[in-house]
């Protein structure tokens, strides 16, 4: 008998896309998965409570391996955050493309759109706390409740975006995705443009000497 692998989580993430990529669907069971790749079922759930746990995986994989690339970089820690985004946007994508088949798999397996997002919720929740790290200037109001909302609001938002464009690429059909390089630049700019608050911080400011001014003079 053939000596079992020793198994790590990258060869168990390549053992399972290779495995879909072949077969256009998810092993019928962990065991039949197991067996096909020559290891131990047990050490499957060393590391994934499912098929689905492992899906979200990767997508978080592609996330973290997206960030190290940008962190390598000494000029990243120098931009903006308008620039950082939009490092991380091109950075996320080429990650996506080099693995599009699997991506496409993932995202279109089931006829229930919802169910395929599944396989994004770690992906989200590393996104979302991406986005509270790059520090973008909203406009504060110095009501804590106001404040917070605002910041839920931009995460959330920003989540959206992403999920937009992941759409967007999905469907692109142009030449190394050429038009997704432009959605992205033109969302991002435009979603940073939205968020300018150096004309309201001006028209806050003012507000609050006007109003100063009409209390001295009563």
């Amino acid at each position: 008998m053939a000596k079992k692998k020793i198994l790590t989580e990258d060869q168990l993430i390549d053992f399972y896309m290779d495995y879909v990529l072949e077969h256009s669907q998810q092993p019928k069971t962990v065991y039949a998965f197991a067996k096909a790749n020559n290891f131990d079922e047990q050490k499957f759930y060393e590391f994934f409570a499912s098929f689905q746990a492992l899906e979200a995986h990767i997508f978080k994989a592609f996330f973290q391996n997206t960030l190290t690339v940008l962190h390598a970089s000494e000029s990243y820690e120098t931009f903006d955050s308008r620039s950082k985004l939009l490092s991380f946007y091109f950075t996320f994508f080429e990650n996506l493309t080099a693995n599009r088949s699997y991506v496409m798999f993932a995202l279109n397996q089931h006829e229930n759109k919802l169910k395929n997002l599944k396989c994004l919720v770690k992906l989200r929740q590393e996104f979302i706390h991406y986005i509270s790290t790059l520090n973008i200037e909203l406009l504060e109001t110095k009501q804590q409740n106001i404040d917070k909302f605002q910041e839920k609001g931009l995460q959330e938002s920003a989540w959206i975006q992403l999920l937009v464009t992941m759409k967007f690429w999905m469907e692109d059909d142009s030449k190394g995705f050429e038009k997704t390089d432009i959605f992205i630049e033109k969302s991002i700019n435009t979603s940073f443009e939205f968020l300018d608050v150096a004309p309201l911080k001006s028209l806050f400011d003012l507000g609050k000497f006007l109003f100063k001014e009409k209390m001295q003079m009563q």
